[in-house]
């Protein structure tokens, strides 16, 4: 076997349907596309999501909601993860580099720290929001709350 003698397996293959090449080729006249409407004529391309006249499912579905387009994400991150970087790596002072460095953050992302947990270490903390309680408890471990 070569390359110069391959071949596709028997039958596999056909030859493509001429389409509109008169009545003698079986597939004149109207061309497979049957008879009036819309697909049948030239040019026509069916619009996304139509469904044939019945009422598109976009519009039946009820909407609700909104999008607020001013809505920040931001990343949580709780009292106790500051508490065990704090111990595990000696930190006294925590921003976006430190958590990044950490592996919780890839330093895009808006950081907000949360009250969740215990905080014993004085730590100054950087982060892009606080929530009162956090920003409290932080203070009160002696530490220090810089908003970014």
């Amino acid at each position: 076997m070569k390359l110069n003698n391959l071949q596709p397996a028997a039958g596999s293959t056909h030859s493509r349907r001429r389409i509109g090449r008169g009545p003698g080729s079986g597939l004149g006249g109207t061309s497979t596309r049957g008879h009036k409407g819309a697909k049948a004529r030239s040019g026509y391309k069916r619009k996304i999501g139509f469904e044939g006249g019945q009422m598109p499912l976009q519009r039946r579905v009820p909407k609700f909601g909104f999008k607020n387009i001013n809505h920040k994400e931001y990343f949580a991150v709780n009292l106790s993860t500051l508490q065990k970087l704090a111990e595990k790596k000696g930190y006294e002072k925590i921003g976006i580099a430190e958590l990044q460095a950490a592996g919780l953050t890839n330093g895009k992302e808006l950081v907000k720290i949360l009250a969740n947990g215990k905080l014993t270490a004085k730590l100054t903390v950087e982060a892009n929001a606080f929530s009162k309680t956090a920003e409290e408890a932080i203070k009160a471990a002696g530490g220090n709350a810089v908003v970014l």
